[in-house]
């Protein structure tokens, strides 16, 4: 297969769908292989979040109990694998402002191509039934923070706020506009459910990108959210729960008496070739053993 793109490559390439005039369905990827399989089908970028990087290192649902380090080594180990161009979701950044630029240095050397922080505040405090936002001044100070610890000016920033769930339109339009003038790269919102909402969206973000985390099914229409500044929208992590639904189906499946043999569901052996990139490592065991 060859050697995947330098890590300056995908940062160019994300940024290249950042400034180009169409909306992008990211993969949503988990491990190596799930990165490899993206860049195989032709995915011009990839995902890899929070709430699947909990269920993929720990087991565990999506609460912020995943260490930075934890989820820097899964993207460090996506990347490696040669995935496309990678988003990740760095959650509210693992703590106040200066664990953000913790966050961001950290990622950075991973070798992504882009960053959500988000105004959510998290962890969930004590007796708090749902997290509430962050005050914008702390918000900012979160989005700035990330911003002035990138050491590659190609790494992508992404300012995220989570107000359209929480609190209203008019909340997510005020920091939409603050958020623009940060210094972030793009803008990523939760919970638009029409166009209305998007149109005012967009009619405060200073012309910056727009990356959506989900829309709901009267929204999928790739050139209607192009027009209306979007340039990536998230389909959601169903391939996380797919490979699960497998590997429970062929578990089950042999605790119940299926022969190996008679498994369905089974990759070739063609394709765990290709996943693996055998034919690369025996090209280089031939140049270099």
């Amino acid at each position: 297969m060859g050697r995947p793109p330098s890590t300056a490559e995908r940062r160019a390439a994300f940024r290249a769908i950042l400034a180009g005039n169409a909306c992008i369905h990211p993969a949503s990827v988990h491990d190596p292989i799930a990165g490899r399989i993206a860049a195989d089908l032709g995915f011009e970028a990839a995902m890899f979040a929070g709430s699947v990087a909990s269920l993929t290192v720990l087991g565990a649902p999506d609460i912020i109990v995943l260490t930075l380090s934890e989820f820097a080594d899964q993207a460090r180990r996506i990347c490696r694998g040669g995935a496309p161009p990678l988003m990740v979701d760095a959650d509210h950044g693992y703590g106040n402002a200066l664990n953000v630029m913790r966050t961001v240095e950290e990622l950075e050397t991973a070798g992504i191509a882009a960053l959500t922080i988000e105004d959510t505040d998290l962890p969930r405090g004590h007796g708090v039934a749902e997290p509430g936002l962050l005050s914008l001044e702390a918000g900012l100070g979160k989005m700035r923070a990330a911003v002035a610890a990138r050491e590659d000016k190609g790494l992508v920033v992404v300012a995220r706020t989570s107000a359209l769930n929480l609190v209203s339109l008019d909340e997510a339009v005020r920091r939409a506009k603050a958020y623009a003038t940060c210094g972030a790269d793009a803008l990523f919102f939760t919970g638009v459910n029409d166009w209305e909402q998007l149109a005012a969206i967009q009619a405060v973000a200073g012309g910056l990108p727009i990356i959506l985390g989900g829309t709901p099914p009267k929204m999928a229409d790739k050139p209607r959210l192009a027009a209306n500044g979007v340039r990536v929208a998230l389909q959601g992590h169903q391939p996380f729960a797919a490979a699960v639904a497998a590997i429970h189906a062929t578990l089950k499946a042999l605790r119940d008496g299926t022969p190996p043999a008679d498994l369905q569901g089974i990759a070739p052996p063609a394709l765990m070739k290709q996943v693996t990139r055998e034919a690369d490592y025996a090209a280089w065991t031939r140049d270099f053993l």
